[in-house]
């Protein structure tokens, strides 16, 4: 069974040109070391062949899962999203009822999550705790030292 996962135009694009790379750059350069490496002599006592090998079954074990990751990949569609409450790509605007500060995060796809750019995963237990909040609205979310509440207070499209 594939696992499906939605991607903005951004995400996907990343992920296409890893592959890419991977396929025109590193699978040639896996070729030509073991090329090197057999042209040493006895393969049966060659470490370096067997490394090189090896780091090609490596090589084409990554590619061929971030050939089926692309596949089952889905562009979300920003113009069919819901404004009126949080969803993947909102813009949340938040307020720790706690202690009073205010946050922003960009609800994303998993692989597209980046802590430093305000970017969380729906997947992640504050995201989870977000989707389908509208704005005034308190999420209680659970954390692996507490429960945080926090106040909706703007929701906008990145």
């Amino acid at each position: 069974m594939s696992n499906i996962s939605y991607y903005t135009a951004e995400g996907l694009k990343k992920l296409k040109a890893e592959l890419n790379q991977l396929k025109d750059v590193e699978r040639p350069k896996s070729s030509q070391a073991i090329a090197e490496a057999r042209d040493k002599g006895d393969l049966s006592e060659n470490a370096e062949y067997d490394a090189a090998k090896e780091a090609q079954g490596l090589l084409e074990l990554k590619i061929s899962k971030l050939e089926e990751i692309v596949s089952n990949a889905r562009l979300i569609d920003e113009s069919q999203l819901d404004t009126s409450k949080v969803l993947v790509l909102s813009t949340v605007k938040l307020k720790n009822q706690a202690n009073g500060m205010e946050l922003k995060y960009t609800l994303v796809a998993e692989s597209e999550a980046n802590l430093k750019s305000g970017k969380i995963s729906v997947s992640s237990p504050i995201g989870k705790g977000l989707l389908g909040k509208k704005v005034g609205d308190v999420a209680e979310i659970t954390i692996p030292n507490g429960t945080i509440n926090f106040e909706i207070m703007e929701i906008t499209r990145s």
